[in-house]
């Protein structure tokens, strides 16, 4: 199994037990048993923290990004190379910044990109989207 790299929606939904935060729980599992590295990108960590604190509040967000780091899941930073080419990204097509920081580190990581995001259709050409 390739890498797996979820974005912000995909977390969202599965810290707020919402649609589709099943899957990604069973993606999580299967991840853990064969050993996939699981990744995610430093802007989308910051959007998962600012929408928790926004909507539920700081002791959420706290617990939040507390429950991410146990999670083993890799954070990737966000070096020129990326920054550039999720500018160009975003340039490009129609989608969130965030949006594009998470496409960019899926393509640089050869990654499946993990996102129920209905912003990523305009993108499948470019990765493999594991849509939850």
């Amino acid at each position: 199994m390739r890498s797996l790299l979820f974005d912000s929606f995909a977390f969202l939904r599965f810290f707020q037990k919402e649609k589709g935060g099943e899957t990604v729980r069973k993606l999580l599992q299967e991840a853990a048993d064969n050993k996939t590295p699981c990744l995610i990108n430093a802007i989308n960590v910051g959007e998962i923290i600012y929408l928790t604190q926004r909507r539920f509040g700081e002791q959420k967000k706290l617990e939040i990004f507390v429950h991410i780091q146990r999670m083993n899941i890799i954070i990737l930073p966000c070096l020129n190379e990326l920054i550039f080419r999720a500018a160009e990204l975003k340039a490009r097509f129609p989608i969130s910044y965030a949006d594009a920081f998470a496409l960019a580190s899926a393509i640089e990581h050869d990654a499946d990109l993990v996102s129920g995001d209905p912003e990523f259709k305009q993108v499948e050409q470019l990765v493999n989207i594991v849509w939850v």
